[in-house]
């Protein structure tokens, strides 16, 4: 089994070029339609040349791409492209089905500086089809002899989905790396305030005590199942890249084509790919944006409960803001949330475009493009990474006001400690009893207005079950958060002792 570690230094080796010339227009969908020109524009880093291996073997320079905007541009998206048909000849040569002096050429010359994109363009309006375009560009740098075996028996879907998969990869390990920070912060966070007490709200209404540190124990859990669901995402995209023809049966790729394919795979440094032609299924997209969109939601409930708890009426938190912002125009008092607000907003979004692209499950026959999805892809992909930024800034820019979370505590008069006492009347006067008896106080209170902190020593059912300072004691509702510290420590220990088996992209910065 090839290890994530030798994965990863197979996919990315020709981004590093790629780099040279970035642009913004969106990728061209997987499909063998025409697509219309892109604009591009020059990047201002150079970008030195990736080495070629000789057929049959696998790149060991992978390149790290520095944020997901840049895995879905099309400059990367044609570093990708570029890759795959080298692998594919190689993967061919291997099984003498073109020479291997044809597959090291075209290795050799699978670099996107030597591709310019005005080139690949200004034929593109000829043509009229991207994928043509580029190989009209390529195999113009190609002797003719080698020029015949580019994109031998190929199908444009095959090699822009195998594409899409790469970008997906390299999404994956980008987005865990941001769930990561955003353990970071939330873990220096919880252990700040591990010890903090504040109320606990079930249903809106104070419940019972925790502490801010338990609170955020439930975060980082959360946070940490996200990123085990990527981790187990990543095995079904790595053997999602696919190469079987335009109806999926491998006609045009000859006898050996299972094998070719197989190879193929290997020479990305990935494992076997899936046997099923799944061009119709895109299962694998839908759970890619399932999972953005399970994220996303989770990002929304923490900034909810942010925006909710810097209110004035609860107060109990607020978002540091620099001093020169301007919370409002009219209201010079105002401190509005921004960030827990954007949290929010995308919360909204994302979950639609997961929508999109698993509408794209319903295809028809061996494969439709009435969904065009390749976009969502992108977009839910670079709106994820900026929400998980906004969510880790929210994180270190969050201020605790722990003496109003002390003065909620005592928001209902005491009466949070109910269940308290209840617990240590049972073994005097039973339990049903007791909580029949609280039940009671609580009723008549709730029209009265008493504070339990004034009824409970005087209660003389209270009074002749429990002795005086134990009352008092009692009465302490930051001594009443069970086990929320130490829980709070394993949640925390938990989560960076999973960390260590996370998969890792094993990349070279540029």
């Amino acid at each position: 089994m090839i290890s994530r570690k030798s994965a990863a230094l197979g996919l990315l080796a020709f981004v590093l070029a790629a780099c040279g010339q970035a642009e913004e227009t969106p990728a061209p969908p997987s499909t063998d339609a025409a697509i219309e020109p892109t604009t591009t524009q020059p990047h201002a880093d150079a970008s030195p040349q990736v080495p070629a291996p000789g057929p049959g073997t696998t790149r060991t320079t992978p390149v790290c791409l520095a944020d997901i905007e840049t895995v879905f541009t099309t400059t990367s998206l044609n570093s990708f492209v570029l890759q795959i048909e080298a692998a594919l000849a190689r993967a061919q040569a291997e099984h003498g089905v073109i020479p291997v002096e044809a597959a090291a050429e075209i290795t050799a010359s699978a670099i996107p500086a030597s591709i310019p994109h005005e080139e690949i363009n200004a034929e593109n309006a000829i043509v009229r089809h991207r994928m043509v375009a580029l190989l009209n560009v390529w195999r113009s740098r190609l002797s003719p002899e080698t020029a015949d075996y580019l994109h031998y028996g190929a199908t444009t879907v095959d090699i822009y989905d195998s594409a899409r998969m790469l970008q997906l990869r390299a999404s994956v390990f980008l987005l865990i790396e941001d769930l990561q920070e955003l353990e970071d912060a939330l873990i220096d966070l919880a252990r700040e305030h591990r010890d903090t007490p504040m109320i606990g709200r079930t249903l809106g209404q104070h419940a019972l005590p925790i502490t801010f540190g338990k609170k955020l124990s439930g975060y980082i859990g959360e946070n940490r199942r996200h990123i085990d669901r990527l981790s187990d995402l990543l095995d079904r995209i790595e053997r999602s890249v696919i190469m079987k023809g335009a109806v999926g049966s491998y006609v045009g790729l000859g006898d050996s084509a299972m094998a070719i394919e197989q190879s193929f795979a290997r020479e990305l440094g990935l494992e076997p790919p899936y046997l099923d032609d799944w061009h119709a299924a895109r299962d694998v997209f839908a759970e890619y944006a399932g999972v953005l969109s399970l994220i996303a939601r989770s990002q929304g409930r923490f900034g909810q409960e942010i925006f909710l708890l810097q209110g004035n009426d609860i107060g109990e938190v607020v978002e540091r803001r620099p001093v020169t912002a301007v919370g409002s125009s009219t209201m010079p008092h105002k401190n509005n949330p921004s960030l827990s607000e954007a949290l929010i907003q995308r919360a909204r979004i994302i979950p639609r475009l997961a929508e999109i692209v698993a509408d794209d499950m319903n295809n028809m026959f061996e494969r439709d493009n009435t969904s065009r999805p390749n976009s969502m892809l992108g977009e839910i992909s670079i709106d994820t990474e900026n929400m998980l930024s906004e969510a880790r800034r929210l994180v270190q820019r969050l201020d605790v006001n722990e003496a109003r979370m002390r003065d909620n505590l005592d928001r209902t008069g005491g009466w949070i400690l109910a269940q308290r006492f209840v617990f240590a009347l049972s073994p005097a006067m039973g339990r049903e009893a007791a909580e029949e008896h609280l039940r009671v106080l609580a009723a008549e209170a709730r029209s009265s207005g008493a504070s339990f902190y004034a009824i409970a020593p005087s209660d003389p059912v209270i009074a002749d079950a429990l002795p005086s300072n134990e009352i008092e004691r009692l009465l302490d509702p930051t001594s009443y958060t069970g086990l929320a510290a130490p829980q709070t420590d394993a949640v925390i220990a938990a989560a960076l002792q999973a960390r260590t088996s996370d998969p890792v992209n094993e990349c070279q910065t540029p």
